[in-house]
């Protein structure tokens, strides 16, 4: 496909009478998005982004790719990602006056890691979703915490309309922001829902004893093994999420409507962050739930400090996040800018470390992604034979969970979020999953209950 320079637009206007939340309820338009950080006065979340009406979508299914525009469907011959590089490439925009210059935005799932490796075959499609699917938006809203501002970027990807026009379709949207009549001041009451797992305690722990006769013949070192959790549901998915993102507010929070299901979420953990040609990911590995009392959380932080087996399969999981990072960085360039300090959220405190790469000249932001994907903090370590028995244990495919949520920008950028502590809403049934590493001395119980304990943040907003 041939590059082309684009024609954009950009207005930035006073956003201190503006929220996040504020923006996404007043703009217009379908398949509305919002990305956001808890991370407010950090750089890495300083941003967040608010997009609408997507001029195209990719969506990739057992390793098939289909591009649909308003007037057309198309079959595509390359993988998803393959083309997603390509079409990342036919809208190339190179403007620092925007932090995100249009780009693509929704979710790659686990399975699609079966397009690329042998996984073996994945179980049931219980959800009947793509394995991947990407909204690319032309309009995107940038809300700055940092100076309180908003910029609004656009371009033409049929390089059809002028500046002027451009310009006009921006003050359009600018007008929309500020129009606060269809706003919601406050989110409705979220109800208590009800879960059903789709593998009982009894059940969970058998799979845990089995995976550690995998682990003493020598066959892994560790194993990801979740469960998900189904609950009807019949409320507003927005205000779940408004409610989410009081209760557990967490460096990635995400709300994306696909129409046909929504996907929204509060995740810790980045999976891969390309900014320039820094590379960043951040392990997370090691729970403890939080405290009755500031003493408690204290000596419990401690104590999962002290925990050898936390500490060993953390440590193990940070090579292995440096291992993927070297397949596409510069030798020499990696290194741990942060190294097992413990991260607290509203039901769970974790370990947490940062692993940091220059990406080599010629490997595309993508590659990174997909030598990432999917972070050996879901699945285990080998990671291909782990992922080999998570589809032998586990008894449908995990779709968007422990893949990847985010954005991957025209101008090069990108940013994809671990998608845990992540739901999914669709056909009026909400679906959350979880899960714990089993490693040679796992406990059966205490797995099943760090997974319930993961869950929580979801299955108890707004108690």
């Amino acid at each position: 496909m041939r590059t082309e320079e684009m024609s954009y637009a950009v207005k930035k206007v006073m956003g201190d009478s503006l929220t996040p939340i504020s923006i996404f309820q007043s703009v217009k338009g379908r398949k509305k998005c919002l990305l956001e950080s808890s991370l407010k006065h950090e750089e890495s979340g300083r941003y967040s982004f608010i997009a609408a009406d997507p001029f195209a979508e990719l969506k990739g299914i057992n390793g098939e790719t289909v591009v649909a525009t308003e007037n057309s469907v198309q079959e595509v011959s390359q993988k998803p990602i393959a083309h997603l590089k390509e079409l990342l490439k036919m809208y190339d925009i190179q403007s620092d006056e925007s932090p995100v210059a249009g780009g693509a935005i929704g979710y790659i799932g686990y399975d699609e890691a079966a397009s690329y490796e042998n996984i073996g075959q994945t179980p049931d499609d219980q959800l009947a979703m793509p394995d991947t699917h990407l909204m690319f938006y032309s309009t995107i809203i940038s809300y700055d915490h940092k100076k309180h501002e908003i910029t609004v970027f656009k371009f033409d990807p049929e390089r059809k309309m002028s500046h002027s026009a451009l310009e006009s379709d921006i003050d359009d949207v600018i007008s929309q922001v500020f129009d606060f009549s269809s706003i919601n001041p406050q989110p409705e009451q979220t109800e208590v829902l009800q879960y059903e797992s789709n593998m009982d305690r009894k059940r969970y722990e058998k799979y845990v004893e089995e995976a550690k006769e995998y682990i003493r013949a020598g066959d892994i070192f560790q194993v990801v093994l979740s469960q998900r959790l189904s609950a009807p549901f019949n409320g507003s998915p927005f205000s779940f999420y408004r409610n989410l993102r009081k209760d557990n507010p967490s460096p990635y929070m995400f709300y994306i409507d696909f129409e046909d299901y929504i996907v929204l979420g509060a995740s810790p953990e980045s999976l891969i962050k390309v900014d320039g040609s820094t590379v960043t990911t951040n392990p997370i590995a090691g729970t403890r739930k939080r405290g009755r009392t500031e003493e408690e959380d204290t000596s419990l932080a401690e104590e999962l400090l002290s925990d050898e087996k936390e500490c060993a399969e953390h440590k193990m999981l940070v090579d292995l996040g440096r291992n993927d990072l070297g397949r596409v960085c510069e030798t020499g360039s990696i290194s741990l800018s942060k190294f097992m300090v413990i991260e607290r959220y509203q039901h769970v405190m974790h370990i947490v470390s940062e692993v940091k790469g220059t990406l080599k000249p010629e490997i595309d932001p993508l590659d990174a992604l997909v030598a990432a994907l999917p972070a050996g903090t879901v699945s285990g370590a080998p990671k291909i034979r782990a992922m080999q028995l998570i589809n032998q244990f586990e008894p449908v495919k995990r779709g968007v969970y422990a893949g990847a949520v985010g954005y991957a920008g025209f101008n090069g950028s990108m940013d994809f979020a671990l998608a845990i502590r992540t739901m999914v809403i669709k056909d009026q049934t909400a679906h959350v999953q979880a899960g714990a590493g089993i490693v040679y001395d796992s406990i059966p119980e205490n797995e099943y209950e760090e997974t319930i304990n993961k869950a929580k943040s979801l299955l108890e907003v707004g108690r």
